[in-house]
C-alpha cells in the first residue's frame, strides 16, 4: 500500500468508494459529503491553496483516503477520511490520521478539527483514541446531518 496524492485519475474511484460507505452507514442523504457537489472532481477542490488529499492505493485500487483543508486561520479540517472495508481492523485509519497530521503541520496548521455522525462509531472510537476532544457544533459547520465535532491541537 502507497499513499498517493489526489490527481484526476482517482476521482471516479475515490467517489465511488465514499458513496458506497456512506450507504452502508444510512447517510446518503443531504446534509453529507454524499451530496458535496465536488464529490465526483476532489481532486479540483484539493489542488487550492490550504487542502490537499491524498488516496491510499493497492496494486492501482483506492482503498482509501484523507485530507485537509483550511477552515480557520491556523486551524485546518481533516475531511473525508474513508477506508474500504476489507482494509479496516489492522490499524491502518490510526496511520492514516497520523500521516494526515503530519501533512498538517508541514503547510503550517496548528489545530485540526473535523465533523462526523454518530452512525460512524468506527471513525469515532478512531478520532477519540487519536486525541480529538469533543467540542460544541460550530456555527460555520459545513455538513448540516454531521453532529459530533471533534478538535486536536498539533
Amino acid at each position: 500500500m502507497e499513499y498517493r496524492r489526489l490527481c484526476s485519475s482517482h476521482d471516479t474511484q475515490l467517489a465511488e468508494l465514499i458513496r458506497t460507505i456512506l450507504r452502508s452507514h444510512h447517510l446518503d442523504m443531504p446534509g453529507t459529503a454524499y451530496y458535496d457537489s465536488s464529490l465526483d472532481h476532489l481532486s479540483d477542490y484539493y489542488s487550492l491553496p490550504g487542502r490537499t488529499y491524498y488516496v491510499l492505493m493497492d496494486q492501482n485500487i483506492v482503498i482509501g483516503g484523507i485530507g485537509i483543508a483550511e477552515y480557520d486561520g491556523e486551524c485546518c479540517e481533516l475531511q473525508k477520511l474513508y477506508l474500504a472495508e476489507s482494509a479496516r481492523g489492522n490499524g491502518i485509519g490510526y496511520e492514516m490520521i497520523r500521516f494526515i497530521e503530519n501533512k498538517a503541520r508541514e503547510m503550517g496548521y496548528r489545530q485540526i478539527y473535523l465533523e462526523t455522525h454518530t452512525n460512524l462509531q468506527a471513525a469515532i472510537h478512531i478520532y477519540e483514541k487519536s486525541g480529538y476532544r469533543q467540542v460544541n457544533r460550530p456555527e460555520n459547520a459545513i455538513h448540516s446531518a454531521m453532529n459530533r465535532f471533534y478538535q486536536k491541537d498539533l
